[in-house]
């Protein structure tokens, strides 16, 4: 895909959310690159690392929120999320700090996002992940009717709207920034797009997210449950929203 933004402004109210957790090989060229391709301000929400990521990621030239203690990739966005709204950001992006996403897409996703098509904009890339992980994903989506076909994407761009959504006290019970934010956000009447981008794998160590079985286990009862809870609502349940 040949991406030209030449002529695209960017918000002056704009920030870029990066939860890490002991990223210190990559997040130096994360946040460059993230300043390089879009501009605005990068936020580092630094999830109790033990190694250099939030001297680095300062060093780089972002803001860096540091946590006290482990809140996991989705407990470290909501921070940042809350983070962009006490201070008057108007929209914000998430991207992982592994290398996964590539900084490069994130003015396309953006583009999307301050045309008001949406109100969340997702880079999706459904040709990652195992052939489990498909499964998983075509089992959610029948299970929700949700209509997205990454489900656990983390590129994202979220207007002001979806960040009061996300910053609830209900969106803090949610371990992952997949199936459960996405019900939240439809629950909200929320407009939802997906945009494809390619993804790489991580530059190095682990998911973060799924580091073994017994957490996918885990993952999938939760998120069934969640699942069952919502649908069996039938779309009456509203969460409280300010537009």
């Amino acid at each position: 895909m040949c991406l030209n933004f030449q002529s695209f402004s960017v918000p002056a109210r704009l920030a870029v959310l990066i939860p890490a957790h002991n990223e210190a090989a990559t997040i130096d060229g994360i946040v460059r690159a993230a300043k390089e391709h879009l501009g605005g301000d990068v936020v580092v929400i630094d999830d109790a690392s033990t190694d250099g990521t939030a001297q680095i990621a300062r060093s780089a030239g972002a803001t860096v929120l540091p946590l006290s203690c482990n809140l996991g990739a989705w407990g470290a966005t909501q921070a940042g999320i809350r983070y962009a709204l006490k201070a008057n950001y108007q929209q914000v992006m998430t991207m992982d700090a592994d290398g996964q996403h590539l900084p490069e897409y994130l003015p396309l996703l953006l583009t999307t996002l301050v045309s008001g098509e949406a109100d969340v904009v997702i880079g999706a890339c459904t040709e990652r992940g195992s052939r489990a992980r498909q499964l998983a994903w075509g089992y959610f989506r029948k299970l929700t009717g949700l209509g997205i076909e990454d489900l656990t994407s983390g590129f994202r761009a979220y207007n002001k709207a979806a960040m009061r959504v996300l910053a609830a006290p209900e969106a803090t019970l949610l371990d992952y920034q997949d199936v459960g934010v996405l019900l939240l956000l439809r629950y909200a009447r929320l407009r939802i797009q997906e945009i494809p981008v390619p993804m790489r794998e991580r530059d190095h160590g682990g998911s973060r997210v799924f580091p073994s079985w017994l957490v996918v286990g885990k993952y999938m009862l939760q998120t069934s449950l969640l699942c069952l809870a919502k649908v069996g609502m039938n779309g009456k349940r509203r969460v409280a929203m300010q537009r």
